[in-house]
């Protein structure tokens, strides 16, 4: 793929594709939508830390053995400032196999602004038990 398509143009055009890769379990994909540097963090829910590109390509990879995940991002809360971007969200996941009780799942991405464009740094993702709260979401940005 041309290099121009990875250079994004904001954090929630990093984010639409983060999940967009995720629903194709495209690993390649996802892997460049990630800070270069090896400080990167990602949390899966009820799983440890992984730290690091090797570990969290592994984590990817296995989950992807299943297919595509296809979740739908909502009640995004965004705080932001020129170089970093916070967004807390509730992830609702599309899975055949999954039973029918009531979940969601509380996610936070941080990107940072890199010469490459909007890039994440960490993904933490938290399963909640009952139904997502309905509530009002709102922007902020950091002076």
């Amino acid at each position: 793929m041309p290099h121009a398509k990875f250079m994004h143009g904001s954090a929630e055009e990093t984010e639409t594709a983060f999940y967009d890769a995720m629903s194709r379990a495209d690993i390649e994909a996802m892997m460049t939508l990630w800070a270069d540097d090896d400080e990167i963090v990602c949390i899966h829910p009820n799983a440890t830390r992984l730290h690091g590109h090797a570990a969290i390509r592994a984590a990817f990879e296995s989950l992807f053995e299943r297919g595509g995940v296809h979740i739908r991002a909502r009640q995004l809360h965004v705080t932001h400032n020129l170089s970093t971007s916070i967004h807390n969200l509730v992830e609702e996941l599309h899975q055949a196999s999954e039973s029918d009780r009531e979940m969601h799942i509380l996610a936070t991405n941080i990107y940072m602004k890199t010469p490459r464009g909007w890039r994440i740094v960490l993904h933490h993702a938290s399963v909640a038990p009952g139904a997502a709260p309905e509530e009002n979401v709102s922007s902020t940005t950091l002076h």
